[in-house]
């Protein structure tokens, strides 16, 4: 097998690429008897993937762990030095100062529980698929305005002017330009569960369905290629280098997709039940959870394939991570009513 290096994000395996270059070409290709065949679906009945069900912690959670119950995402906010913490019961937002996080916490009340957290310009965006709408948070205060969605939205992403929007059931990413909603794009897509930005302005939707990712072009609202992104694919982030990386559950690997174009660049094995993921741009670090052995991992991503910096004991059922880009601090969320456990490195 030939092997190559490239620095930064380049390619792990030559086999890795010619993998990625036939998932793309399957989207458009026929089969032998002139029907259109799709390898990206493996099954007739896709189920999407989710985190796999913790044991009781063996080890103490390292750092402090503060009490919340029910956390179904997290964010931080570096510039008002926020945490942002979904709770499902009462469905809520709640606020930390990380500078005091022992002060009384803000909790922002909700329409219904948040599904996905994303930081933009000194606000939250919280997607809420029960209810059909998206809120938006204003960073430290707590003020609430939301953005009614037709469907179930997934998650929400701004990029510049434009709010994206991912909508789980209509197949298809809605784009909002001055809080109207200018175009739908769908095609290809069974399931839009996320909408990543990366810094090469790619916009890539992550699949759950088809455990698969596909660029859009937003301007010209169409969908382009896809990949498969493993057996079970669950949740991505962008990284510094124009990347998406994705968690593979059912099969333990984080992958990382480069954007233009879209190509598998590597998959490294992490076994223990890998699911929730964040970035830290300031460190080139990705942090992972692994949640069939309730620890977080920070993985340096900047050469031919991540490199182990940091592996921690957590909470138990650790579903969300989130990352504090100007300290360096991580923040785990219990899934199970164990609280949100604030490490630092």
């Amino acid at each position: 097998m030939t092997l190559r290096r490239e620095s930064p994000g380049g390619l792990v395996r030559l086999q890795l690429v010619v993998i990625g270059l036939a998932g793309a070409l399957v989207l458009t290709g026929c089969s032998g008897d002139g029907k259109p065949s799709d390898d990206l679906q493996i099954v007739a009945n896709p189920v999407a993937a989710t985190a796999p069900v913790s044991p009781a912690t063996a080890a103490k959670p390292a750092g402090r762990v503060l009490p919340a119950t029910g956390v179904t995402a997290t964010a931080m906010d570096a510039s008002t030095r926020t945490l942002v913490v979904a709770l499902a019961e009462p469905p809520s937002l709640r606020l930390v100062n990380l500078d005091t996080p022992d002060a009384a916490p803000r909790d922002v009340p909700l329409a219904g529980p948040a599904e996905r957290l994303t930081i933009t310009g000194g606000h939250a965006l919280a997607s809420i698929p029960s209810k059909s709408q998206l809120a938006r948070v204003e960073l430290p205060g707590g003020v609430l305005a939301s953005v009614d969605v037709a469907g179930q939205p997934a998650a929400g992403r701004e990029a510049g002017n434009q709010l994206l929007v991912a909508v789980r059931d209509r197949k298809a990413l809605d784009v909002f330009d001055g809080g109207k909603l200018t175009k739908s794009i769908s095609g290809k897509i069974y399931s839009a569960d996320d909408v990543i930005t990366t810094s090469a302005n790619s916009t890539v939707v992550l699949d759950r369905l088809r455990t698969a990712v596909f660029a859009v072009d937003v301007a010209a609202g169409t969908v382009g290629e896809g990949l498969r992104a493993g057996d079970g694919a669950t949740n991505a982030t962008a990284d510094g280098f124009g990347r998406v990386l994705v968690t593979d559950t059912r099969d333990s690997a984080l992958i990382a997709f480069s954007t233009n174009p879209l190509l598998m660049r590597q998959r490294y094995p992490v076994p223990g039940g890998i699911y929730g993921i964040t970035y830290d741009t300031k460190r080139n670090l990705a942090w992972v959870t692994l949640t069939e052995r309730n620890e977080v991992v920070g993985f340096d991503v900047r050469g031919g394939e991540p490199t182990e910096k940091y592996r921690f004991a957590t909470v138990r059922q650790p579903n969300s991570v989130t990352v504090d880009e100007q300290t360096g601090q991580v923040a785990v969320g219990s899934a199970t009513g164990e609280g949100i456990q604030v490490i630092a490195p």
